[in-house]
């Protein structure tokens, strides 16, 4: 992943901005997966970060984070860097403050398994932040390259990875068994002015095979009727194309006794007849 990619500085920025939010400090984080660059630039003391654990599946990515990490202010933070599996993390159990994923998570064959790692790896009340691309990502692509190949081939086959629903995330986070789960949306709209265009900036941003099924890449002349039909219904006065990023943000935490618990059913004092009757008897009144 290329360094200061506007639309994943735009992400990595809304996501730390929730830490923003939260009244207690995070002394040792893990950052894995996707754009690790990205979130510790961005980081500006947010958190109360002391202790920085960057990790990634990719040893290239590893080495540009550490690479970038000379170029950066110094902030008192004891960085180090890790290659590892999100789905096999290498991290102590109960060691941790914050896991901070952005624009990774995606990428992973068991989400809900790299979820349950993550919270296994958090102390009790520790923060789980992470960012991922949802279901109408790339909508526009999706909608060409099915017309393009219904008129060159005759049929449909999908070329673009699945991925996550906003219904799905509240579930994910709830199966993963984090507490207090939050989950909110953000569209980004990057215009470009071809497809190709668009294709390079998914390579430059290391999603190209995330979002593209491997093995299943279109032949040349659907490829190019991709390309014609998405021009033709969704270019611009200017020519441009646009392109659909929708990010869902998911917050949860590891349980703690100090946080607050729904009652158990049947525990009410007060039953909803009660309440009718007494609001009844005012009306009257």
């Amino acid at each position: 992943m290329q360094p200061k990619d506007s639309l994943v500085d735009a992400v990595a920025e809304n996501l730390l901005d929730r830490l923003e939010d939260c009244k207690r400090t995070f002394p040792t984080t893990l950052c894995m997966g996707g754009s690790l660059e990205a979130v510790r630039r961005l980081l500006r003391g947010r958190g109360g970060i002391e202790k920085l654990i960057m990790m990634d599946t990719s040893n290239d990515m590893v080495k540009l984070c550490k690479n970038a990490e000379m170029r950066m202010p110094n902030e008192n933070i004891e960085t180090s860097y890790v290659v590892g599996d999100e789905e096999f993390l290498p991290i102590k159990e109960s060691s941790l403050d914050l896991v901070i994923s952005c624009l990774g998570l995606h990428w992973t064959n068991d989400l809900p398994g790299a979820m349950i790692q993550a919270r296994l790896a958090l102390k009790p009340d520790g923060l789980f932040l992470a960012a991922i691309l949802g279901g109408d990502t790339l909508k526009e692509l999706r909608i060409a390259c099915t017309v393009a190949q219904m008129e060159r081939e005759g049929g449909i086959s999908p070329r673009l990875s699945p991925l996550a629903q906003v219904r799905d995330a509240g579930n994910l986070l709830t199966r993963a068994g984090f507490m207090l789960p939050g989950v909110d949306v953000d569209e980004y709209t990057v215009r470009y002015k071809n497809p190709l265009e668009l294709i390079e900036h998914l390579r430059a941003m290391g999603e190209s095979n995330a979002l593209i099924h491997r093995g299943k890449i279109l032949n040349r002349e659907t490829a190019l009727a991709t390309a014609a039909v998405y021009e033709s219904m969704f270019a611009a006065e200017d020519g441009t194309v646009p392109a659909t990023f929708q990010v869902i943000y998911m917050t949860g935490w590891r349980e703690h006794p100090s946080q607050q618990k729904a009652k158990q059913r049947g525990s009410a004092t007060i039953s909803f007849k009660d309440i009718q009757k007494q609001f009844g008897q005012s009306d009257e009144r």
